[in-house]
């Protein structure tokens, strides 16, 4: 059976970022981290499965995420979301809550329809990503250099948790590497 996926074609970095998001994340207590699967975040969802003192929930949707948060400040704990551009979308009305109550929110959003795309579907909502998420008052950093990955994630950690604050890191396409459909066979 031949069906098409979309794999990495090339690494975008040699530097391995998400190993400096991993640690970043643990100096500032993130205790759960949840996520809907993604290629981009692969990486630092085996990284935060493997890590016994965190939590890792798969998401069926990312807004599930944004109330998982919500719970884990409730109960004292830090937690991240992971997700891709095209599920910012799905996180509006819950981004309200987070507002509204004023809980600390840190999402990691890789980016797609950006640099070297391969699927038109995902350019809209990589357009969409900042403006929407800026419209719903959450603070956007971008991570656009693997250099960069340690101070940025700091920077918005300390915003979120510190700051009780709603912020998202965009993370460049570019750094996740480029895409392209490919057979594969059973």
């Amino acid at each position: 059976m031949m069906d098409q996926i979309a794999v990495h074609q090339d690494n975008a970095t040699g530097r391995d970022w998400p190993v400096a998001i991993h640690r970043t994340l643990k100096d500032f207590g993130v205790a759960q981290v949840s996520y809907v699967p993604d290629a981009g975040h692969s990486r630092l969802i085996k990284l935060s499965h493997a890590d016994a003192d965190i939590k890792t929930t798969v998401l069926t949707t990312e807004e599930e995420g944004v109330a998982l948060a919500a719970g884990a400040w409730l109960g004292g704990e830090r937690a991240v979301l992971l997700m891709q551009s095209s599920g910012v979308g799905n996180c509006i009305n819950m981004l309200s809550l987070m507002a509204s109550c004023r809980f600390p929110l840190l999402t990691l959003v890789t980016m797609r329809g950006e640099w070297a795309e391969f699927n038109p579907w995902q350019i809209p909502m990589g357009k969409a990503t900042q403006p929407t998420l800026e419209a719903m008052g959450v603070t956007v950093l971008r991570l656009d250099n693997p250099d960069d990955a340690e101070e940025v994630i700091s920077a918005a950690a300390s915003l979120a948790f510190d700051g009780d604050q709603q912020v998202a890191v965009l993370i460049s396409q570019r750094m996740i590497g480029r895409k392209k459909w490919t057979k594969e066979t059973h």
